[in-house]
């Protein structure tokens, strides 16, 4: 039968991301997140280790490649996300997106830490509570990398659980209490929740609602940019 084929100028603005073996959480708020919003959404996985530790983070570059070209190749993308925060502190965001960018047609690239940073300049903060699962010497290359941005870490807590499927198991009843606990703090203006597999969806908005401040994770931010190129990206390319 005959048909005709869609230009690439008709398809919603097409986003990728890639997530952890281990994560069990950004994929399901990801999917309530981006209800309604006109963006084709693509998922590709990379393997990593059961525990976080920078050994383990740092592996993860030898296989951004490969698992960026499992991507659908035959569309350009507006932005492809690499669902790692503490990874992104230890590999680097230049470095992951040059990673990306190598096997993809994709205008820009970003990490829940760079998301986290233009997140915080869009909120105009600067002094951040930062909540975090991590054990210090996970937690000590991602606060540095957020005083290298300019972003204040002083008021800090952790879980101090390495092991990535207990993370996914905290329960947000947790956050909410240890969130609100840091960012009553009065030096801080904003509160930041780091990992991509802590369920933050349903915390934000009572800890939100309790400190009137701004609240954000590594899933929210990583969200809102990923839409924010989204929305603001045009294609000119056909499909072939």
């Amino acid at each position: 039968m005959p048909y005709s084929v869609m230009p690439v100028s008709a398809l919603p603005p097409a986003l990728g991301v890639i997530v952890l073996q281990a994560d069990e959480t950004l994929e399901n708020e990801f999917r309530d997140s981006f209800q309604g919003v006109n963006a084709a959404l693509y998922v590709s996985r990379i393997a990593s280790a059961k525990s976080v530790t920078p050994e383990a983070l740092r592996a993860m570059k030898d296989d951004i490649t490969a698992s960026a070209r499992l991507l659908p190749s035959t569309v350009p993308y507006a932005a492809i996300g690499y669902g790692c925060t503490s990874a992104s502190a230890i590999i680097g965001s230049d470095a992951i997106e040059e990673m990306v960018q190598s096997v993809c047609d994709v205008a820009n690239v970003t990490n829940p830490l760079r998301a986290a940073i233009a997140y915080a300049a869009e909120q105009s903060v600067s002094r951040m509570a930062l909540l975090s699962p991590y054990t210090e010497s996970v937690n000590e290359p991602l606060r540095r990398a957020f005083a290298t941005a300019g972003l204040s870490t002083y008021v800090f807590g952790s879980f101090n659980e390495p092991v990535e499927s207990r993370v996914a198991r905290i329960d947000p009843a947790s956050i909410i209490e240890s969130a609100i606990r840091l960012g009553q703090d009065p030096d801080v203006d904003s509160v930041f929740i780091s990992c991509t597999n802590l369920k933050t969806a349903s915390a934000i908005p009572v800890i939100r609602d309790q400190l009137q401040k701004p609240v954000f994770s590594s899933n929210s931010a990583l969200s809102w940019h990923l839409k924010t190129y989204a929305k603001s990206h045009n294609f000119t390319a056909e499909a072939p």
